[in-house]
């Protein structure tokens, strides 16, 4: 590793030089201004990578150390090199500025060996794990990629049968989500379709979601009524629960079976917000709220209910966050939202944009998700 010394004065850098090579320090540069130590650091055969440390003049004609070190810090390339500055002034204000651009130290003239070499350690020791925190930064920032890819795999892709289409907007407010859905054929007419939203987000909600995951998709393709299905959803969720943690482990979920032969819909609303089916292009229903959301209490008790329609049906589905991104007032966000359910939606544009514009899709603090189902 390299340490980058930084005086215009000749004499001062050989008495620098000179002690770090009666103490074997021998990968160190010598520069006489900002504009050398720049032009070293951005020439791509130096490897300014190794650099660990620089030994900053404070006072240097063109360009001062306090204004280096300010450039340095603002590049994303050397904002993690350490800067110790050297200087022979004893105003205690331009030694706070010179600190406060991003210098950990400074050690004044005439340079005392002892104290020189004291400062370039813990410099070096506050590098070393710089670098391993960036390291694993790096690692832990891959792995959650490699999580989100999984998890967003989990997702059912869209349907466009005859009688049927299923699409959806997913929208994370971070790599990993705790909103899921998922669609499941039973037969030639039917179709079960869920949509849930586990408690909080980011990682640990992304956990338990790809936990629940595997298991809804066999409880829908064993039980498929929704009443069996949310029983067992809830039984897998409370199994989850520690007292010695004091955390409640728990999703809010639409739950429902389409059937294009008998034009029914079979669903439980487990805690979930409202959502608004469109009936034969006339009538707004809502599908509220059935049962308690699913691992919310130990012993559930979860009510379906029946949902019928001649022509054609619309149902949108969506997460608490698409309310948030709606309106603050979730009273007013639903009542807006189900005036926009009220209407016939095309496949022109995503679900998703009917009811919250692109602008304010960005910078979500919670995840959304809009599930369209459309049935004739």
């Amino acid at each position: 590793m390299t340490i980058l010394l930084v005086d215009d004065n000749k004499v001062n850098l050989f008495v620098i030089e000179k002690i770090l090579k009666s103490d074997g320090i021998d990968q160190f540069v010598s520069c006489q201004s900002a504009k050398e130590m720049f032009t070293y650091l951005t020439c791509p055969s130096n490897q300014w990578q190794n650099v660990e440390v620089i030994l900053l003049d404070v006072m240097m004609p063109e360009m001062d150390g306090i204004e280096a070190c300010r450039r340095l810090k603002e590049d994303a390339r050397f904002k993690d090199i350490q800067v110790i500055f050297v200087t022979a002034l004893e105003d205690k204000f331009k030694l706070s500025e010179a600190l406060d651009v991003g210098g950990i130290d400074y050690i004044t003239k005439p340079i005392n060996k002892v104290e020189l070499l004291a400062r370039l350690r813990v410099a070096q020791r506050l590098k070393s794990e710089l670098d391993w925190h960036k390291k694993q930064e790096s690692n832990v920032a891959r792995e959650l990629n490699l999580a989100a890819r999984v998890q967003q795999s989990l997702l059912s892709p869209s349907i466009n049968q005859p009688h049927l289409s299923i699409t959806a907007s997913y929208l994370p407010s971070s790599n990993l989500a705790g909103d899921l859905y998922y669609w499941h054929k039973i037969d030639e007419h039917r179709y079960a379709c869920i949509l849930l939203d586990m408690m909080g987000h980011g990682v640990s909600a992304s956990l338990v979601c790809m936990y629940i995951s595997s298991i809804l998709r066999e409880a829908i393709s064993k039980l498929t009524e929704p009443e069996l299905v949310i029983a067992e959803l809830n039984r897998y969720m409370n199994l989850l629960h520690n007292e010695q943690e004091n955390i409640l482990y728990y999703f809010t979920a639409v739950y429902l079976i389409i059937d294009t032969q008998h034009k029914t819909v079979e669903y439980v609303n487990a805690g979930h917000p409202t959502a608004y089916a469109l009936v034969d292009g006339t009538k707004t229903v809502p599908l509220s709220q059935t049962s308690w959301a699913v691992g919310f209490v130990e012993d559930m008790t979860v009510q379906k209910a029946l949902l019928t329609y001649e022509t054609s049906l619309q149902i949108v589905l969506f997460t608490d966050g698409v309310l948030e991104a709606m309106e603050p007032d979730e009273f007013k966000a639903d009542k807006k939202l189900q005036i926009i359910a009220s209407s016939n939606w095309t496949h022109e544009q995503a679900p998703i944009d009917y009811l919250v514009c692109p602008t304010l899709q960005q910078n979500q603090p919670d995840d959304m998700c809009v599930v369209l189902i459309q049935a004739t």
